[in-house]
C-alpha cells in the first residue's frame, strides 16, 4: 500500500524525509521574497539600522574619547567629564554613563520587538506558500532555513550600513567638539573592533528577532496553512 502511495503523487512519511531543498535555491528563494517585499524589508532594515548606527556611535564616542585621554593629556579629561563620560586618568580609561547604557539597551529592545513585529506579519501573509512548500514534502528545517536566511541578509546589510553610518556621526561629533585631535589620536584598530562589535549585534538582532515567527511557521500543518484567512 505504501508503494502505490507514492505512485499516486503524495508523499508517505519516510520519503518526506528523504526531500532536500539545496541551499542555493533556498538562498535564490529568500532573495526574491525579499524583493517581492522590498517596502516591508526595508522597514524591518530602517530600524535595525537606526538601533545599530546609535551603538556604533557610542562606541567609536568611547574610542575617540579614550584616545584623548590616553595621548591627548589631562587637558581633555575635564572636557569629556562635562559630557557625561566617566574619566580615569590614572589608568587612562574612559567609560559611558549610566544613562547612554539604558538608551542603548532600550533602543536594541525595540529594535528586537520592531522585528519580531516585521517577521510575524510576513508569516500571515505567507500562510498559502508554507502550506504548499510542505505539501510538495518541505520538512520543518527547510521551512525554517528560508526565514533564517532572510533575517541573515537583512541583517548582515542593515548592521554593516547602521555601524558604518554610527562611525561617520562619531567622528564629525569628535571633529566638532574637539577638532582635527579627534581623528589623530583614535585607535583606528579601536574602531574597526567596534565596527565589528555593533555589526555583530544587529546580525544577532535580525536572526533573534525572527526565531519565534520562523519557528511557528515550520511548525504549522500544511492544511491549516492552506485553509488559513489572512
Amino acid at each position: 500500500m505504501p508503494e502505490q502511495t507514492s505512485r499516486t503523487g503524495f508523499f508517505t512519511h519516510d520519503e518526506r524525509h528523504r526531500i532536500g531543498f539545496p541551499w542555493s535555491k533556498s538562498f535564490d528563494f529568500a532573495v526574491q521574497n525579499l524583493r517581492n517585499r522590498f517596502t516591508r524589508s526595508l522597514i524591518t532594515m530602517s530600524s535595525l539600522i537606526l538601533a545599530v548606527a546609535f551603538l556604533a556611535f557610542i562606541l567609536v564616542n568611547l574610542n575617540i574619547a579614550t584616545g584623548l585621554v590616553q595621548f591627548g593629556g589631562t587637558e581633555f579629561a575635564s572636557i569629556l567629564s562635562e559630557m557625561g563620560f566617566d574619566v580615569d586618568t590614572a589608568l587612562g580609561t574612559v567609560t559611558t554613563g549610566p544613562k547612554e547604557r539604558w538608551i542603548v539597551l532600550l533602543s536594541l529592545l525595540v529594535c528586537t520587538v520592531g522585528i519580531i513585529n516585521a517577521q510575524l506579519m510576513s508569516v500571515t501573509e505567507r500562510f498559502r506558500i508554507i502550506g504548499i512548500f510542505k505539501c510538495l514534502g518541505a520538512l520543518d528545517s527547510i521551512i525554517l532555513r528560508l526565514f533564517l536566511i532572510e533575517a541573515a541578509i537583512i541583517g548582515v546589510i542593515g548592521a554593516a550600513i547602521g555601524a558604518a553610518a554610527g562611525i561617520a556621526f562619531a567622528f564629525i561629533n569628535g571633529l566638532f567638539n574637539f577638532g582635527v585631535a579627534a581623528l589623530i589620536l583614535v585607535s583606528l584598530f579601536d574602531v574597526f573592533i567596534s565596527f565589528l562589535l555593533a555589526t555583530a549585534t544587529g546580525f544577532a538582532l535580525s536572526i533573534i528577532g525572527v526565531l519565534y515567527p520562523a519557528i511557528l511557521a515550520a511548525r504549522m500543518e500544511p492544511v491549516k496553512a492552506l485553509n488559513a484567512q489572512h
